[in-house]
């Protein structure tokens, strides 16, 4: 096939049949290939779509700067589009996201510019924030924002539900998707269910994120899926059921898919197999359930196709503990309370704080709401380097890569987090912080045989 670019490379992509992972399974299990796109996820389609439909618009033209904020698949599809059509491009992204995201965006030409992790969305340090920021600053510059961008639902409802209704000649009785943005489940669900209204949407979300309701967010490595707010295009209606999943289940379920099916995935498709997996054994002899894959291995080499970093963060190891993190409050009900420092206080204050209460950690707030950690080690070392006096503000020095969990997490997740950290930050359903955890509290807890109990 000749082709006039790669961009109309971007979709129709392959409809496998997977027989291993999903033996167990009375329905036939199918697997949406949409990391096989030339930019390696689905989010190709909706960086094609919402550059051409801005072009049609009038409202970009070649040499503007495009800005995305991205976990980083959107970054790439606009970055692609930006290579073919002469934009310049700039993305925002969260320090999370894997090394190979930024090397390839920096390979298509994009400027890169790595925001907090633990920023909220409505954060001005966010990449949402920053890249708004950006482009109020420079001229000629867009964000096309596939957060509330139509064309992000629209493409998926023409095109990717199309093609899944022809491959199966329109007998879908199930589907199952991971959410970020929500446009691509809302886009697939709206058009089959117009065609099959009997067919089951199925989201996947991870634990740490309210995309499937409820207010608590937390921390999670699987990238791609999952936010701290809902995004105008997503449609929570159309979905029909929710599965929350865990790192655990995504990471090794993608390396089953990879081993076994030979399906070079990333994890995020772990954790839609996870939720097919507890779905669609509903589901009869003879109907179809279509799972979507979303993006490709090469962005999690050094990640969870890692042995190493598999094992680094625990990920191996099969014996969970039970409950949440609230169980463990609820038995150390004398905990004294949290001391916090504020982002306005000065090193010497915190000092102070410290040497008073004889303790060598506190979380750091703004207006109550947590933004970092500071230690001793955090003080000692910016101190000693000259980098300031003790009359400078701790937000100067502050750790702003904090572990957080929130008190209905699994304690299984706060297991993870501690394998990483050496104290984790528990947090209401308004990010505020209710107490510091570290691995003797889990370990009391596990000694207690607490969760057996």
């Amino acid at each position: 096939m000749l082709f006039e670019n790669i961009l109309q490379v971007i979709g129709k992509t392959p409809m496998v049949k997977l027989h291993r992972v999903g033996s167990q399974l009375a329905c036939n299990l199918y697997a949406k290939c949409e990391f096989m796109n030339p930019g390696g996820s689905l989010k190709d389609r909706i960086g094609k779509s919402m550059v051409e439909a801005a072009e049609r618009e009038g409202r970009i033209k070649p040499g503007d700067t495009l800005i995305e904020p991205t976990s980083g698949n959107t970054g790439i599809g606009i970055a692609l589009a930006g290579a073919v059509r002469g934009y310049r491009v700039i993305i925002t992204l969260p320090e999370k996201m894997s090394r190979e995201k930024q090397v390839v965006l920096e390979a298509l030409g994009a400027e890169i510019i790595r925001t907090p992790t633990e920023a909220a969305f409505d954060s001005p340090e966010s990449h949402i924030s920053v890249a708004r920021r950006l482009q109020s600053e420079l001229p000629n510059a867009h964000i096309l924002d596939q957060y509330s961008n139509p064309n992000n639902p629209r493409v998926h409802y023409e095109e990717t539900a199309q093609e899944i209704l022809n491959d199966l000649d329109g007998r879908v009785d199930m589907v199952v998707m991971g959410a970020g943005t929500g446009g691509s489940i809302t886009g697939v669900a709206k058009r089959i269910k117009e065609l099959r209204p009997n067919c089951i949407i199925v989201g996947a979300d991870p634990v740490g994120s309210i995309l499937a309701g409820g207010t608590e967010v937390g921390t999670y490595k699987v990238e791609g899926i999952g936010y701290d707010f809902i995004p105008e295009v997503l449609e929570r209606e159309v979905v029909d059921e929710w599965v929350k999943t865990t790192d655990q289940h995504s990471f090794l379920l993608a390396r089953r898919l990879i081993r076994e099916e030979g399906l070079l995935v990333g994890g995020s498709s772990g954790s839609v197999l996870f939720a097919a997996l507890q779905k669609a054994p509903k589901l009869k002899a003879g109907q179809n359930c279509v799972v979507v894959l979303p993006d490709g291995v090469r962005n999690y080499m050094t990640k969870f196709v890692d042995n190493k970093w598999m094992r680094d963060n625990g990920f191996f190891e099969s014996k969970m503990a039970a409950g949440q993190v609230g169980d463990i409050l609820e038995k150390e009900s004398n905990r004294p309370a949290l001391v916090c420092a504020e982002d306005v206080q000065t090193i010497r204050d915190v000092v102070a704080t410290m040497r008073q209460k004889g303790i060598s950690q506190l979380p750091v707030t703004s207006g109550g709401v947590l933004v970092g950690i500071i230690s001793e080690r955090d003080l000692m070392e910016f101190i000693a380097a000259g980098a300031g006096d003790t009359n400078a503000l701790v937000s100067k020095c502050m750790n702003r890569q904090v572990a957080v969990v929130g008190l209905h997490t699994p304690i299984s997740t706060l297991q993870e987090s501690l394998r990483q950290s050496n104290a984790v930050v528990v947090v209401d359903t308004a990010r505020k912080p209710v107490t510091i955890l570290t691995r003797i509290d889990l370990l009391d807890y596990l000694a207690s045989g607490a969760q057996g109990q």
